[in-house]
């Protein structure tokens, strides 16, 4: 069967849903073969995708009757990574944040490139993280997150979602042919290819596109 994915939907969630713990069994299934060579990245698809949902395999064990016996299952567990940067590009290191998901705190603190990685549910959509350093203005900013959200950088939702993580003004994600919004997307584009010494001129071609996710991480 085949499941259409839907905006905030990623690989980890989409397998929960269908009984499996590992999503590379699903992600390395050869129907889903053309999908994984245009995504690349199973936990960021797009709305639409058709995604291939192999049957699960059933498999039987033999073993003595009164005694124990030890399976280990296999996952792959969802890990939420996070850089915290101030305005100038800089790192801002070794602050100390609560994560809050699914009605779990994690406390952490980020590392010397203000770093942050903390494994998460698989069904979560949603965190808010909560910043305690009081030597940058983001001291008590709460800051909002949709798990599952970002969409492919081919798409333009997926590089105006990158720009305005980056720090640029790119306007709503939301696509819309008003001169207006193509403007400011476009003026966001030409501020990225200044800063990382590209070719100005507005447009989010491969090139772009390829070291705007070097530069978002993803």
């Amino acid at each position: 069967m085949y499941h259409t994915v839907e905006q905030g939907e990623h690989l980890s969630s989409i397998a929960r849903q269908y009984g499996f713990t590992d999503y590379q069994v699903i992600w390395n299934d050869a129907n889903n073969a053309e999908l994984k060579k245009k995504r690349q990245n199973p936990n960021v698809l797009y709305p639409g995708d058709e995604l291939y949902i192999p049957d699960k395999d059933k498999k039987q064990e033999p073993g003595n009757t009164e005694q124990r016996h030890t399976f280990q299952l296999k996952q792959s567990p969802l890990e939420l990574r996070l850089v915290l940067e101030n305005l100038y590009y800089k790192p801002i290191a070794n602050a100390r944040c609560d994560l809050h998901v699914e009605n779990q705190v994690f406390e952490l603190t980020t590392d010397s490139r203000g770093r942050l990685q903390q494994e998460i549910p698989a069904t979560a959509e949603k965190a808010l993280l909560v910043i305690h350093d009081p030597d940058t203005p983001l001291n008590e900013t709460a800051i909002t997150l949709q798990i599952g959200h970002l969409d492919p950088v081919e798409e333009i939702s997926g590089q105006k979602a990158r720009l305005k993580n980056l720090g640029y003004f790119a306007g709503s994600l939301e696509d819309s042919d008003d001169e207006d919004s193509e403007m400011r997307f476009k003026a966001a584009v030409e501020e990225f290819q200044c800063d990382e010494e590209l070719l100005v001129d507005g447009i989010c071609g491969p090139k772009t596109q390829a070291k705007l996710k070097k530069v978002h991480g993803c």
